[in-house]
C-alpha cells in the first residue's frame, strides 16, 4: 500500500491542500490539475509513481479543499503555487501539468527555468491549434463580456457537463469511476465556487495570450518534455500536443485511446511511460 499524506499548509493566508507521497531526497514530480477537479484526480497514479518519485499534488486554489484564490485569475493562481512549492521544499521539480494546470505550470517554468527538470504534458495546451469549437462560448465571452455571454458559460457548471467530460472519447464509460465526477460536482456546488469558475474561464484569455511567451521558453530553454494526450478530447486537439515537436525537437508525444480525464482510463499506461521517459 502507497503511504499518502493528506496535507494542507499556509501560503500568504490561504489555505492549501495536497497530497504527499514517495520519499523525501528522491527526484520531485509535482502534479497539478485541471479544471473542475482537484488532487483526487491522480488517486490512480501516485500509487504507480511513489516508489520512485517524491510527489506533491496540491488542490489549485479555488478547487478541491484549497481557498478560493486571492484574485479569480490564473496568475494569481500561479502566484500562490508558486510560493507553495518554496513553501514545500520544491527547489527543482518535474512537472506534470493537466488542463488548467498548464498554464499555472507553465508560468512557474517561464518565470524559474532553472527550476524545471521535465515537463509532463496531458492535455495540457499551449498552441492555438490545439484549441477545439468547445472554446467557442468562452471565446464569445472574452470577445464580449455581457451577462448574457456569462451565463452562458453555466452550463459548463452542470453536473451533467461533469460527467460528460469524463465519459466523452473513452472507448468503454463502465471503465469510469463515478467517484471523480461526482467529487468534482459536490466542490462546483460550494457556495460562492460559480463566481470563481466563470471568473477563471474569462481570464483563460491571459493564457492564450501567454502563448508565445510559453513557446519562446520551449524554444530557449529546450526542457524534456513528454506529452500524453488523450486523442479523443473534446476541448485539446490532438494539433496541440503535435505542436510541442515544433519548438521542442526532441518533445516525445504519446496519444492513447481516450479522452480529456485520460488517468480516467489509462493510468497504467501513462504511468509506465512517465518511468520511462523520467528514469
Amino acid at each position: 500500500m502507497t503511504d499518502i499524506r493528506y496535507r494542507t499548509t499556509a501560503v500568504d493566508g490561504l489555505k492549501i491542500a495536497y497530497r504527499e507521497a514517495g520519499t523525501k531526497g528522491a527526484q520531485k514530480l509535482l502534479l497539478l490539475h485541471g479544471f473542475p477537479t482537484s488532487g483526487h484526480m491522480f488517486r490512480d497514479l501516485i500509487p504507480l509513481l511513489a516508489d520512485r518519485y517524491h510527489i506533491i499534488a496540491p488542490d489549485l486554489p479555488g478547487f478541491g479543499q484549497s481557498d478560493d484564490p486571492v484574485t479569480n485569475s490564473f496568475d494569481s493562481i500561479a502566484q500562490t503555487i508558486d510560493r507553495f512549492t518554496e513553501i514545500v521544499g520544491f527547489d527543482r521539480y518535474a512537472v506534470y501539468v493537466f488542463d488548467y494546470g498548464a498554464p499555472t505550470g507553465l508560468r512557474l517554468a517561464v518565470k524559474h527555468p532553472e527550476r524545471i527538470t521535465a515537463i509532463i504534458s496531458q492535455n495540457g495546451n499551449a498552441y492555438e491549434e490545439g484549441l477545439s469549437e468547445g472554446w467557442n462560448p468562452i471565446q464569445a465571452y472574452w470577445q464580449n463580456a455581457t451577462e448574457e455571454n456569462r451565463n452562458a458559460l453555466k452550463a459548463f457548471l452542470r453536473p451533467e457537463t461533469t460527467a460528460w467530460q469524463y465519459m466523452h472519447g473513452v472507448a468503454d464509460p463502465d471503465r469510469v469511476s463515478p467517484d471523480g465526477y461526482s467529487l468534482d460536482n459536490f466542490y462546483l456546488s460550494r457556495p460562492g465556487a460559480e463566481a470563481v469558475q466563470l471568473d477563471l474561464m474569462g481570464d483563460y484569455k491571459s493564457n492564450v495570450a501567454l502563448y508565445p511567451a510559453f513557446q519562446d521558453y520551449f524554444r530557449t530553454h529546450r526542457p524534456r518534455f513528454l506529452a500524453v494526450w488523450g486523442k479523443n478530447d473534446p476541448f485539446f486537439l490532438p494539433p496541440g500536443a503535435q505542436a510541442f515537436a515544433r519548438d521542442i525537437p526532441d518533445a516525445v508525444i504519446k496519444f492513447f485511446d481516450t479522452g480529456h480525464f485520460a488517468l480516467e482510463t489509462h493510468a497504467d499506461e501513462i504511468a509506465a511511460a512517465i518511468r520511462d521517459f523520467l528514469g
